[in-house]
């Protein structure tokens, strides 16, 4: 990252107080006015700030332009939006930063707001575009009714948060608190990433109305509306283990062991249908699915912890000390000497028989138990020395 130009001083000569961080790719029709807005509402406010514009590899002389007006433009060599904010925002100089777009659709002339809720000790303040008015045009009906109301209720739904609007360009931040998350994402998903690690975290999160207005450029917009969103589904889902592994997966056993219970002692006509052996067939299959999601919501909670991805969850870690490898290994071998105990009562019934024809329903019913069985202690096993890969230098500690 190297600066290529400087921008005029802060009010009054002091240190800025507030950056505003604008990614820039391609923005030469609109840039200068976004660091006007910015640094003329910045002196009607009487605070001493700056504009960074974080340059994302732009052709159209928008680097200049934006010295011109008065910006610091400092050049992002990783493309992407995140790429060319995460560098923004660790070279700006402010205590806070309030970060858009350079297309002029924020009311950047409007960061009272932002400043107000920064000053009342928010760590991170959040705009609402529906709050604050979307004109016409401004945004795409799919994005407006469908992919910002679905994905911000599904955020709020994954992460117990209050923001209405998840995916607003224009926010304020405390810089300090915003680095210290060490958010990571190149691409439009950083978005998301900085609201849902700022709640994992336990930061202080404020939201203020905002307007969107369309957008000043004459060619279309960088966003891809089915590829961005699905990046942004996928984010919010790979940072919530409990909803993408853990409930599902409880689902599963739960209904999976309830209808291998009733069947397994024969079949069971419900409501007019008859339920046998091939419903226990795919009960057990049920049952053995959920306790791969269940081992992979402890596999993918601890990863992430170890990665510095998610906090530490002390309910996890108390459980992993209660389950140590020897546990699991123990309760896995069980499982699987049960289900051979099974396998081997099938046999010597068998050989009772004179091993002669078998009664296959009966037969194929009791396998399907101990094949399940089996597997499940196996996974057990396996996991656990999976898990104790994971956490070797947690025990070597």
């Amino acid at each position: 990252m190297t600066e290529v130009g400087t921008s005029s001083p802060p009010v009054d000569g002091a240190d800025p107080v507030l950056s505003v961080v604008l990614p820039c790719l391609n923005e030469a029709e609109t840039v200068a006015r976004c660091v006007t807005r910015a640094l003329e509402a910045m002196a009607q406010l009487r605070i001493s700030g700056e504009v960074v514009v974080a340059d994302n590899g732009s052709h159209d002389g928008s680097q200049e332009l934006a010295v011109a007006a008065g910006a610091r433009v400092v050049d992002v060599p990783v493309r992407g939006y995140g790429a060319a904010l995460r560098h923004g925002i660790a070279s700006a100089r402010g205590t806070w930063v309030v970060m858009a777009d350079a297309d002029d659709s924020y009311a950047l002339e409007n960061l009272g707001p932002f400043v107000e809720a920064l000053r009342g000790g928010a760590d991170l303040v959040m705009g609402n575009r529906f709050a604050g008015g979307v004109e016409d045009g401004a945004m795409p009906f799919l994005h407006r009714y469908l992919g910002n109301p679905v994905l911000s209720m599904i955020g709020r739904r994954l992460f117990r948060s209050r923001i209405r609007d998840f995916h607003c360009g224009m926010r304020a931040m405390r810089r300090d608190a915003i680095l210290g998350l060490d958010l990571r994402a190149d691409g439009m998903e950083f978005a998301s990433e900085m609201v849902v690690r700022s709640e994992l975290a336990g930061l202080s999160i404020a939201e203020v109305p905002t307007t969107l207005r369309r957008d000043g450029r004459s060619r279309p917009p960088h966003l891809r509306t089915w590829s961005d969103g699905w990046r942004h589904l996928r984010f919010l889902l790979l940072f919530s283990p409990r909803w993408l592994y853990l409930y599902p997966g409880a689902v599963l056993v739960v209904l999976g062991s309830i209808a291998m219970a009733v069947l397994v002692a024969g079949p069971r006509r419900i409501a007019g249908v008859e339920f046998d052996v091939h419903s226990l067939l795919f009960s057990g299959v049920a049952v053995s699915v959920g306790v791969q999601f269940l081992a992979f919501a402890v596999l993918a909670k601890v990863a992430a912890i170890r990665l510095d991805v998610l906090p530490e969850d002390l309910r996890l870690v108390r459980a992993l000390e209660r389950l140590t490898l020897e546990r699991g290994i123990v309760i896995g071998l069980g499982l699987a000497l049960a289900g051979l105990i099974v396998l081997v009562g099938q046999v010597i019934g068998w050989g009772a028989g004179g091993f002669g024809e078998l009664e296959v329903t009966s037969s194929i019913r009791w396998s399907i138990l101990a094949g399940t069985t089996i597997t499940i202690g196996v996974q057990f096993i396996l996991v656990s020395f999976l898990i104790g890969v994971l956490r070797l230098n947690e025990v070597a500690d």
